[in-house]
């Protein structure tokens, strides 16, 4: 899991996801919570965990609805800075996050509010069996055409 640890007592955190659908970042979320302390990993989850896919979920059911991702965007990023100006101790961002303006946002308020901040890459991109793996197994049902525009507009870093 990279060596991205808890951080110590004064030190606060910020860990933004990227990569593309079905990559495995909310399982590397996942992991990381479940190797917290039980009192850590439910407050990460309960006031920590910022994603956009979360918004869609209407009675339990993703129902993605594109007219609605610029405003769901823009409510995420008010949630996670309020978590950060809350001071929580662990904070992530679990968007794709294919371009970097797309989290530069949550990166300058991390800072700004005495953050420290890593940022996660989950699997490559640019390779094409990964993209064929992340079209098999990511759970929104995003076309492997659909993965393949996104891994070419992708910048690493």
């Amino acid at each position: 899991m990279s060596d991205v640890k808890q951080p110590q007592n004064s030190s606060k955190l910020v860990i933004i996801m990227r990569g593309l659908p079905g990559s495995g970042k909310s399982h590397w979320v996942e992991q990381f919570i479940l190797s917290q302390p039980l009192a850590v990993a439910a407050r990460i989850r309960k006031t920590g965990y910022f994603s956009t896919d979360k918004l869609f979920f209407v009675d339990d059911k993703y129902r993605f609805d594109v007219n609605k991702l610029p405003q769901n965007h823009q409510i995420n990023l008010s949630l996670f800075i309020e978590a950060l100006a809350r001071a929580e101790p662990v904070v992530f961002c679990d968007n794709t996050n294919v371009c970097h303006w797309e989290y530069l946002a949550y990166k300058t308020a991390a800072i700004a509010l005495g953050y420290q901040v890593k940022i996660v890459l989950v699997g490559d991109p640019k390779s094409a069996a990964h993209q064929v793996l992340c079209s098999q197994r990511n759970t929104h049902h995003v076309s492997l055409k659909q993965i393949q525009r996104m891994a070419k507009l992708f910048e690493i870093d």
